[in-house]
């Protein structure tokens, strides 16, 4: 077998039993998925999955990341191509290299829809690459690897998607419509309408004012045009947002200052720090906006997106460059906090990529301000190793309840049901070792183990 089921669980084995018992509680409960970045046209569509190597190797950069650093090309992984020209070709050419991910949470993803969703128990290489291959393609071609019959069968409860305030959104209307009683719901990204960096920015600007009738070359009609794309996402579920900052830098300016900020970065003459100054007021702007709606906001920052040119020159934006950076959060917050902070009704789910920051920064601040919680690690950091490190980090001054469960952040959708499973299991794990230590009681860890498994994702994001 691939997997072996105390995988993750303590190695001495009193502490390893308490784990299991915990684990026997949670394992069975529903999957709430608050953020990702599957489509909502697989569900909308219902089609088979086209291959393997589309299905696991081509949307998934933690996969082609890890090849490419090396030396596999990225035009050999056929990266970026809509349709495969030789897609066993690139799977053999993974599965050649699949020795790469071992001690990797990629491989315990990977390994866990081998074995559950497949029934594989060899481990994949060079010579079970096309006993993989056809054992997958054959599945994916059967009505029980249709996409909605997977969602049911991973025991999801939602699922959320990520898109942008120009997105037609036809795919979340197709499925409401299609009478399918799944909740797929989309998250506002608006990062491309307000992140002047983008490409074609002015050009993204004037496209939002058409699809709101709104007169966006003003301040006050841009920032109404944000306000009813908003309302059109909320009219299909959406409950939440995304803003995925280079920094966690925040601004408080005059009505003023800002439409004289806003002319600058729509004529395309802002240099960089407006450009950030820009960034930050409409991170102010979007918390204003959500203590209007209710709409819970996430905020991503910390990573050096594109950070190799070249990749992003010849394969575009999120080909797997993102590299992790320093980030503040006690100055860069204080000036939206000042403005809401205190705010009964806003929540505020922030994520970092610097870890040094969570037991001197975001758990002191989560553990103070009403509005603030303490999204699980993200990106680089979920693993087994990273989400202890959380745990210790941020349990003794925020606690359990200013966290908000785990979300997967993922585009893969086969691996929704491992990375929640990971999850789960490194939480008994934790939670067991202070059972251990007498500093919880059994059924205190218990009921703790269920909402970070289940509760406190649906509280947190008003599911």
């Amino acid at each position: 077998m691939l997997l072996h089921e105390d995988r993750l669980f303590p190695a001495e084995p009193g502490v390893r039993q308490i784990a299991r018992e915990l684990y026997a509680h949670v394992r069975a409960l529903p999957i709430v998925s608050p953020h990702g970045h599957t489509q909502a046209a697989w569900f909308a569509l219902n089609e088979p999955f086209p291959d393997p190597a589309k299905l696991f190797v081509q949307p998934d950069h933690y996969v082609y990341r890890m090849l490419y650093s090396q030396g596999v090309s990225m035009d050999d992984l056929e990266i970026g191509n809509a349709v495969m020209k030789d897609p066993r070709k690139v799977w053999r050419l993974f599965a050649s290299h699949y020795h790469l991910f071992r001690g990797t949470p990629t491989r315990m993803w990977l390994d866990y829809a081998f074995e559950v969703l497949f029934g594989l128990s060899e481990r994949l290489s060079t010579r079970t690459a096309d006993l993989y291959y056809d054992t997958i393609a054959a599945r994916l071609r059967t009505p029980e690897f249709l996409p909605r019959a997977l969602y049911d069968r991973f025991n999801m409860e939602v699922l959320a998607t990520t898109d942008s305030p120009l997105d037609s959104l036809e795919h979340h209307k197709a499925i409401r419509e299609s009478g399918w009683k799944a909740r797929i719901l989309p998250t506002f990204r608006p990062d491309p309408v307000v992140d002047p960096e983008f490409a074609g920015f002015s050009d993204r600007i004037a496209e939002l004012g058409k699809l709101t009738g709104e007169d966006t070359p003003t301040w006050s009609g841009y920032l109404n045009a944000l306000r009813k794309a908003r309302t059109r996402f909320r009219e299909f579920g959406c409950t939440a947002t995304d803003h995925g900052h280079l920094t966690a830098q925040t601004a408080d300016l005059s009505n003023a200052e800002a439409e004289k900020l806003y002319q600058a970065v729509l004529s395309g003459k802002a240099d960089a720090a407006q450009q950030e100054l820009f960034r930050a007021q409409m991170l102010t702007e979007m918390a204003a906006m959500s203590v209007e709606d209710g709409l819970v906001m996430q905020i991503h920052p910390g990573s050096t997106r594109n950070h190799n040119r070249k990749i992003y020159e010849r394969f575009g934006r999120d080909t797997g460059a993102d590299i992790p950076r320093p980030t503040n959060y006690v100055d860069a917050l204080r000036p939206l906090l000042d403005r809401f902070g205190n705010e009964p009704g806003l929540t505020i789910i922030l994520f970092t990529l610097d870890e040094s920051t969570y037991s001197r920064e975001l758990a002191p601040l989560a553990g103070h301000y009403p509005c603030l919680r303490l999204g699980p690690p993200w990106w680089f950091f979920d693993s087994p190793e990273g989400m202890t490190r959380f745990r210790e980090a941020t349990t003794e001054t925020a606690g359990f309840y200013n966290t908000v469960g785990f979300n997967d952040d993922t585009r893969a959708f086969l691996s929704i049901p491992a990375r929640h499973d990971v999850a789960r299991r490194m939480d008994c794990a934790f939670l067991a070792r202070l059972v251990a230590e007498h500093r919880l009681e059994v059924d205190e860890a218990m009921e703790v183990a269920h909402d970070l498994a289940y509760g406190l994702a649906k509280k947190a994001y008003r599911l």
